[in-house]
């Protein structure tokens, strides 16, 4: 994805789920941002300026709702062989990072990301593009749930990256929204919730809300989790506006983002030396992030009885 990134997928094509990560050559710099209700995550702390670890060595991204955070510990273990982490007497202790987006209603309910999927992906974490759409994380991924998932729209990982001045700014995102994506390009929607279980037109979420359609009953089973990554040199504090910023990118291609049955979570890592502003780089990551939620659906094939973007008007 960027120079100082290695990006791996371990994907369960039956049960429709998976878990992807993302490790650092050399320690990171983290931070995260959150937004909607329903986020399911893991190691925030270290992420804390006020954290005795100053770095990360990985996130995980996973499906599985909160049974995906096992995949975590794969990803230590991977880690620790390779005496990959925090320095102490007796080991290296690995510091990952994690968030996971509710899969089960797509698939086999059972198939969940653990240990062993975990261990996989690290395993076959490889530097430079990235495989999109229905894999990794991305694999049981859905958009598109106002009416449920009957008439929903198939989801996935996407990413998108770019180089500027020397700088490489990268975005990976899985993408299972309550809401619709639409293409800032061009102001379209191009997946959501459609008309009926058989039908190929878009309701266009946002408006049907405005206009007084029920809520979704509370259930924390979306999600547009992802991360940005970049070769400038941050410290956890300007991780952390990294993220902040990079956010912005839901904005302009989730219609609506960030519902109280979200649980949109975005980790920024800095994993190099250049130089550069992050408000510059926010700008520049916000962009990516949207690109890479089109992409997402873009890339995803039919699963679960669910159709892609390309099959709808």
């Amino acid at each position: 994805m960027i120079p100082g990134l290695r990006v791996g997928h371990a994907t369960d094509a039956a049960g429709l789920t998976g878990c992807t990560v993302a490790l650092s050559d050399a320690p990171a710099v983290g931070g995260v941002e959150i937004r909607g209700w329903a986020a399911g995550v893991h190691g925030l702390e270290f992420l804390d300026a006020r954290h005795l670890v100053p770095t990360l060595d990985g996130v995980v991204l996973a499906g599985g709702s909160a049974f995906g955070l096992e995949a975590i510990w794969g990803v230590m273990q991977y880690l620790e062989e390779r005496g990959v982490g925090f320095r102490t007497s007796q080991t290296a202790v690995p510091h990952v990072a994690g968030a996971i987006v509710y899969d089960l209603g797509l698939g086999d309910a059972r198939a969940r990301p653990d240990r062993a999927m975990g261990y996989r992906a690290a395993a076959a974490a490889r530097p430079g593009p990235v495989a999109e759409g229905n894999v990794g994380a991305g694999t049981g991924a859905t958009v598109g749930k106002l009416n449920g998932m009957a008439r929903a729209t198939k989801g996935g990982l996407g990413c998108a990256a770019t180089e500027r001045d020397g700088v490489h700014v990268g975005a990976l995102m899985v993408v299972n929204a309550v809401g619709d994506v639409r293409d800032p390009e061009t102001g379209r929607l191009i997946a959501g919730s459609r008309d009926a279980p058989d039908g190929r037109r878009l309701i266009d979420t946002a408006a049907a809300l405005a206009a007084g359609a029920p809520r979704p009953v509370f259930r924390p089973t979306n999600t547009t989790i992802g991360l940005v990554a970049t070769t400038a040199a941050l410290d956890k504090a300007q991780a952390a506006r990294l993220a902040q910023l990079a956010m912005e990118g839901y904005q302009q291609a989730l219609s609506p983002p960030h519902l109280d049955t979200d649980g949109d979570a975005l980790f920024a890592l800095s994993v190099g030396p250049a130089r550069s502003d992050v408000e510059t780089l926010g700008r520049l990551a916000a962009d990516l992030v949207a690109r890479a939620i089109v992409r997402a659906v873009r890339a995803a094939t039919p699963a679960g009885g669910l159709p892609v973007a390309r099959d709808l008007q």
